[in-house]
């Protein structure tokens, strides 16, 4: 299971990348609405990106499961270079974030990564999982989880935008012979 980290003061304002930026209070309840809804549900381990805000929505469900969370710097958010930290309106117009978000599949943040660079980090990191730690729940970013969605469903990179992936959402993959396969996507607990 993927879940994506919950809402915090930034969301849809900032590019927060790896910022240290905490959950807000409406995060703070979505990460306690995904602990009960995932009550009954088999979880054998949990994995989180090392941005506090993944750890913070993490932190209730291992507290009521007594499990370890294992910091996984291959789920961080995509290392956006000079774009991180910088609001939306500002990035407006700026020609090398047009290309960002034009071309997806190739295109390097300035100083960052690509998002092919990050997916694979992240499916790596899946695929590289023993027996022994799954089910795995992982809390990681939106673009992480849609771009693996993307990629699983054979849409590309630059149809991720297509997929939802709402804080505090679960999007379910099974790994079968080496390979992932979407089973859901963006479940949400209330």
């Amino acid at each position: 299971m993927l879940v994506r980290h919950g809402s915090h003061a930034e969301l849809g304002r900032v590019l927060s990348g790896r910022s240290g930026i905490a959950l807000d209070p409406r995060g703070r309840a979505e990460a306690e609405a995904l602990t009960r809804g995932l009550e009954g549900t088999p979880i054998a381990s949990l994995h989180a990106s090392p941005r506090r805000r993944a750890l913070e929505t993490i932190e209730p469900l291992a507290e009521q499961r007594g499990l370890a969370v294992r910091v996984a710097p291959a789920l961080d958010e995509i290392d956006f270079g000079s774009f991180d930290g910088r609001e939306f309106a500002a990035l407006d117009g700026n020609a090398d974030w047009e290309r960002w978000n034009a071309e997806r599949a190739t295109a390097r943040c300035p100083g960052g990564e690509t998002m092919a660079e990050a997916i694979a980090r992240a499916v790596g990191y899946l695929l590289d999982l023993s027996a022994e730690d799954f089910p795995a729940l992982c809390v990681t970013h939106c673009d992480i989880i849609r771009g693996i969605v993307a990629e699983q469903t054979g849409s590309g990179l630059g149809a991720m935008f297509a997929f939802d992936c709402e804080p505090a959402s679960v999007t379910t993959l099974a790994i079968e012979d080496g390979k992932l396969r979407l089973v859901s996507i963006n479940q949400r607990f209330q």
